[in-house]
């Protein structure tokens, strides 16, 4: 599904976005975009340092892209379907604010419930939990610290596609 979209963020610009599937050549774009997250500084960095949006990894999920008229990637997402599950979602930082990320949602939702999907789960970023609860997540618990690799409990949020 490729789909215009034009979403307004908190201070009411308007942002263009084209919503499409990703393609294998997007992943070293959305591997820097995770990379370079001010969302991941501090002490949330080792989580993303190494990481990498492969593609293979594009291959095997729904994996999502919103770019500008220009081709410029605004954000991204990518929906796991068994079980369902947004495992990924970052919005540039300079789209930030711009209805970017309530689009992804948005999209996300769609894609989910004409998949037949009646309920998306969120493991967030303890930051973002905020965000989700506005664009209609209701929290169901905690996903506890796995040290190393994730060293804060972070929220379990649910999304309905109803």
């Amino acid at each position: 599904m490729q789909s215009d979209m034009t979403g307004a963020g908190r201070g009411g610009r308007r942002q263009a976005a084209l919503i499409r599937r990703a393609t294998a050549r997007d992943g070293k774009r959305l591997t820097a975009l995770v990379r370079k997250s001010r969302a991941y500084e501090g002490p949330y960095a080792p989580m993303v340092s190494g990481y990498r949006v492969g593609p293979d990894y594009i291959e095997t999920h729904w994996v999502f892209v919103a770019a500008d008229e220009t081709g410029a990637v605004l954000g991204f997402y990518a929906l796991l379907l068994d079980p369902p599950e947004l495992d990924l979602m970052f919005v540039a930082d300079s789209a930030q604010g711009r209805g970017i990320g309530r689009l992804l949602v948005a999209h996300m939702v769609a894609e989910a419930k004409a998949a037949g999907i009646e309920a998306v789960r969120v493991v967030a970023h303890p930051p973002a939990e905020g965000f989700y609860l506005s664009v209609g997540a209701r929290r169901t618990g905690t996903v506890r610290a796995r040290p190393p690799a994730v060293m804060w409990d972070r929220p379990e949020l649910v999304i309905d596609t109803n």
